[in-house]
């Protein structure tokens, strides 16, 4: 059986473009999502990067959900060592809500930006301190039964007290998350877009050590992938070449927006640069939509996930549009829908 399929939308910030260009293209592809079947619409977190409009994703998560009818809204993800926990449990309260049944929470334990920027965002506490069980204890604690007795917190209750935490689903771009989330009985998602890792060990080994819990009574794995379709594989080559280059810029510290095709392939790429472009290619699925498909099936079957979160990031708005339609196209998502 076809994997679901899903967004996850960075907000691409275009060359001689810009941020709220950006933000009004996500709400246009999140509608066409909604049309198309997509199962659900994740918005990121990202701090400190010129090629994305995507540092709230709880303020995102409001306004897709309001332009949109059917599909499910989530963070993937909020990046919690940024975040008390309590303003967490309350934001996620509030948006369930207003939008019951159709937000989802997505926890990532890194910080989504660079050392200099996540002490900027974290303040008091060390941007190297790994302190994310201990914050993730609190979140849980404040969504569930509460702190015991004696407890600095027990006193503190998340409002509305009458609107329950939407699903959490732990992230992950390594194994670290992958046990957790299987025995805590949660949803988990793998970030297979930007992490070399090999995704199949850590996702299997959610399902080995799943619990099931009162959201997930079975096990749901979700595979996210860096995807670029077009009519044919040599226009989805020239579109996937901008985020060639934005990565490749990002890597060498000289991070700035989506550059264009023409001038990603005009770019003179050095030695070292080129290796950072092959093994960012090597993440990526690129072609037409038949071999999309294709790849994207063997993916989510070798991996065990029930779904694939798609993230395009291209120069051009109309072209991530199409490569959304070519995929819900290629895998039926229309007829899905109405069987």
């Amino acid at each position: 059986m076809a994997p679901a399929l899903s967004v996850l939308d960075l907000s691409p910030v275009s060359a001689g473009s810009g941020s709220s260009r950006a933000l009004r293209n996500t709400l246009e592809l999140a509608r066409l999502a909604d049309r198309l079947g997509y199962a659900r619409y994740w918005l990121a977190e990202h701090h400190n990067l010129p090629s994305v409009a995507s540092p709230a994703p709880e303020v995102m998560i409001g306004h897709v959900a309001n332009a949109t009818a059917r599909i499910r809204v989530g963070a993937g993800g909020i990046m919690l060592p940024n975040h008390a926990p309590l303003k967490v449990v309350e934001t996620f309260r509030l948006l369930e809500a207003l939008h019951p049944g159709r937000i989802d929470l997505g926890i990532g334990r890194a910080p989504g930006t660079d050392p200099v920027t996540a002490a900027a965002l974290r303040r008091g506490r060390g941007a190297e301190a790994d302190d994310f069980p201990e914050l993730f204890g609190e979140l849980l604690a404040f969504a569930g039964e509460g702190f015991p007795e004696g407890h600095p917190f027990a006193s503190v209750k998340a409002v509305p007290e009458d609107a329950e935490l939407p699903p959490i689903w732990l992230l992950g771009s390594s194994g670290y998350s992958a046990k957790a989330a299987g025995e805590m009985g949660l949803g988990y998602a793998f970030a297979s877009h930007f992490s070399p890792v090999d995704p199949a060990p850590p996702m299997l080994a959610y399902r080995e050590h799943f619990r099931p819990s009162e959201r997930f009574p079975e096990p749901h794995a979700i595979l996210a992938a860096s995807v670029v379709c077009a009519e044919t594989r040599e226009r989805a080559e020239e579109l996937a070449s901008s985020m060639g280059l934005a990565w490749v810029r990002m890597r060498t510290g000289k991070p700035g927006p989506l550059p264009s095709p023409e001038e990603a392939l005009s770019y003179p790429y050095s030695p070292a640069e080129r290796r950072l472009l092959e093994s960012y290619r090597s993440m990526q699925v690129v072609g037409d939509p038949a071999s999309v498909r294709k790849r994207l099936a063997e993916m989510a079957e070798r991996t065990a996930a029930e779904e694939v979160m798609v993230t395009t990031m291209v120069y051009d708005h109309e072209a991530r549009l199409r490569s959304y339609e070519l995929l819900a196209e290629a895998f039926g998502l229309g007829q899905r829908r109405e069987s």
